[in-house]
């Protein structure tokens, strides 16, 4: 909600986090909120000078579904799919009234299915048809660009460094990618991201540990054939799919928490 006092214009925000991911949600139903204001939205996301997130989404009016979820990141720029980004915008729709047990919303890599049990949301995943495979690293789309690679000691991984590295290096630095680091650790996955828009690591990434979770299944290393367990900075999360024999990947689901932060007024 957009609200004007005395030629000020101020604006409702809620802040959630999923495992450590955090995003300033606006409710723009009507359509107020300048999107196209990214020195705005930056200063927003800024920790030190604003709410400070990973990134600001915007839940939106959109004909035939429940909502439309446009997502910023950090940087101000609009970006692709952001996995745990899109399971707090379900829970903010859910206590809007807009959604109850499940809900059916636009994102710009297309249509999402959620369901919701209590603050744990299950989040339906576009399909992977496409996984490159090179010597040391894969490389997918879940909904926004993933390196992936597979590394030893990831506790103590430069993953700053080594993550900003590949994100500029002359494949990716004009579009950017995001960058996993994983081990296998005991009966789950620890994945550490380096995130494109943030431009550093952050606490967990939705699209980023699902890209992991199918990798470990192409490899033979996840959960299960049809589960993984995943560790983060930030939490647990799970991912459920179905793998096929030409390496492709349909309903996949990123299942994990999320939480109300806090909630205020903030001048734009």
């Amino acid at each position: 909600m957009i609200i004007k006092s005395k030629k000020k214009v101020y604006a409702q925000f809620h802040k959630y986090q999923g495992t450590g991911n955090d995003f300033i949600i606006i409710d723009n139903r009507g359509s107020k909120f300048p999107r196209r204001d990214s020195e705005l939205i930056k200063k927003l996301c800024n920790r030190h000078f604003g709410i400070g997130a990973d990134g600001l989404i915007l839940l939106q009016k959109k004909v035939d579904y429940d909502f439309e979820m446009v997502y910023y990141n950090a940087d101000g720029k609009e970006s692709s799919m952001c996995g745990n980004g899109g399971r707090c915008v379900v829970e903010y729709a859910r206590t809007l009234g807009l959604v109850k047990t499940k809900a059916n919303f636009y994102a710009i890599d297309g249509e999402h299915w959620a369901e919701i049990k209590q603050k744990n949301i299950s989040l339906k995943m576009n399909n992977v048809y496409d996984i490159e495979i090179n010597e040391g690293h894969y490389f997918l789309n879940t909904g926004s660009p993933h390196y992936v690679k597979f590394v030893d000691n990831i506790e103590k991984f430069n993953v700053l460094e080594d993550g900003r590295n590949i994100r500029y290096n002359e494949r990716f630095k004009k579009a950017g990618t995001n960058v996993n680091f994983v081990e296998k650790d005991y009966n789950e996955l620890f994945v550490r991201t380096y995130e494109r828009g943030v431009e550093g690591e952050t606490l967990s990434c939705g699209t980023g540990v699902t890209a992991a979770a199918l990798v470990a299944a192409l490899k033979n290393v996840s959960t299960s054939q049809t589960t993984c367990e995943i560790k983060t900075l930030g939490g647990h999360l799970k991912v459920k799919f179905k793998k096929h024999s030409n390496h492709s990947f349909t309903d996949i689901w990123l299942e994990g928490p999320v939480q109300l932060v806090f909630s205020g007024e903030v001048e734009i």
